[in-house]
């Protein structure tokens, strides 16, 4: 059974960008629908992007497009979520997931982005 952890969140000037890292073990992440999702302060928890095993992005929350890019890197097994021109609004937990047959069924523990103004 595949298992996330997500690196890289902290506190961000407002235009700055940050980088998040999601880890694997117990399974590889091109064998995966690969997913970052957010959750800011009072919200629901929105989906940021999508990666597929073709090695290609597949999903770009509207707001996040232009600034955000989603990579993976086989050698390190990791899927890597690259923030730029932060906002305010880019505040919350960020969570890697991984999915087969379009369901994200593993999760990790959640990575904090605070953006200050």
């Amino acid at each position: 059974q595949i298992h996330l952890a997500e690196s890289g969140g902290g506190l961000v000037q407002a235009g700055g960008s940050l980088t998040l890292s999601c880890a694997a073990s117990g399974g590889t992440v091109s064998t995966y629908l690969m997913a970052w999702f957010r959750q800011a302060p009072g919200e629901v928890r929105k989906l940021v992007a999508t990666f597929s095993s073709r090695g290609r992005a597949s999903y770009w929350l509207d707001t996040v497009k232009g600034r955000f890019t989603i990579s993976r890197d086989d050698a390190k097994n990791t899927v890597d979520l690259q923030m730029n021109m932060l906002k305010p609004e880019d505040t919350a937990i960020y969570y890697c997931a991984a999915g087969i047959d379009g369901s994200y069924d593993f999760w990790g523990q959640g990575a904090q982005v605070t953006v200050s103004s």
